[in-house]
């Protein structure tokens, strides 16, 4: 059985998510705070494992209008680095409101913005995980 590890891969911090046994929806596991590159693939290849997860997906920032963005070439970088570490299958889905979505979530609950920073991207990669499964689930692969 697959089970599915999303990632926020954001400048700061990289929220995770996963998705229930039955890859029906998706999980806001936590939020990772960033400390180089070399300790962030360590530390997501043990989350990886602990999660027991069997394919990554990762959420690839765009413009609006689809096209590639400063953002979207440093998130490609770290999913290289990624796929060279890891012998699972890494893919790539499009994150666009995801982020967004999360914040008007929380601001919803009534949480507030120092908080809303401990929650925000685990609830985004929640959010890429969703559409993610929506998507494949959809599909029926």
């Amino acid at each position: 059985m697959e089970r599915y590890l999303a990632l926020d891969i954001g400048d700061k911090r990289i929220g995770v998510a996963v998705s229930d046994p039955f890859n029906t929806y998706a999980l806001p596991s936590f939020t990772y705070v960033r400390r180089g590159i070399a300790t962030d693939i360590a530390e997501l290849k043990k989350i990886i494992a602990e999660k027991g997860a069997t394919v990554i997906v990762c959420g690839l920032p765009v413009n609006f209008d689809g096209s590639a963005a400063l953002q979207t070439e440093k998130t490609m970088r770290f999913i290289e680095a990624l796929k060279a570490a890891v012998e699972l299958p890494v893919v790539c889905e499009d994150e666009r409101f995801t982020t967004v979505m999360a914040h008007e979530t929380l601001i919803g609950e009534g949480m507030k913005r120092k908080e809303r920073k401990n929650y925000v991207d685990a609830l985004a990669a929640a959010n890429i995980l969703d559409g993610y499964l929506s998507k494949i689930n959809k599909k029926g692969v």
